[in-house]
């Protein structure tokens, strides 16, 4: 007798994105970013004290590529154009954390980077 995939407790209730593999630890180096294409979204991943973070790639400025930026000491990454500063950890801008770009989840799974992008 085989089992059955149990029924889910709420079925109308969207279950969470799948994780998507981006890249390989090592990949991207300390301190920098990259973009990758997730579905419909690019998205920056960066590496800062051997930690992955990801956000949104375009400021919402002008729409720079803040993968292209680079992480000052702290942990904002610093837009390339014109130097707005986002947290790479919730996408706050710093100088007025009311204005933004959407966070997503990263995780490492063996030496696969994966991000979590919800879908628009």
């Amino acid at each position: 007798m085989s089992e059955e995939a149990p029924l889910p407790l709420f079925p109308d209730e969207e279950s969470d994105p799948p994780y998507v593999t981006v890249a390989k630890v090592g990949d991207i180096l300390e301190g920098r970013g990259r973009a990758f294409s997730v579905g419909n979204r690019m998205v920056a991943v960066f590496k800062n004290q051997e930690e992955y973070f990801a956000i949104d790639d375009f400021c919402p400025h002008q729409g720079a590529s803040l993968a292209e930026g680079y992480v000052d000491d702290g942990c904002a990454v610093v837009c390339p154009w014109h130097h707005w500063c986002f947290s790479i950890a919730d996408g706050t801008w710093l100088e007025n954390p009311k204005i933004g770009v959407d966070k997503f989840k990263v995780r490492v799974v063996g030496q696969e980077i994966q991000v979590q992008v919800p879908k628009a």
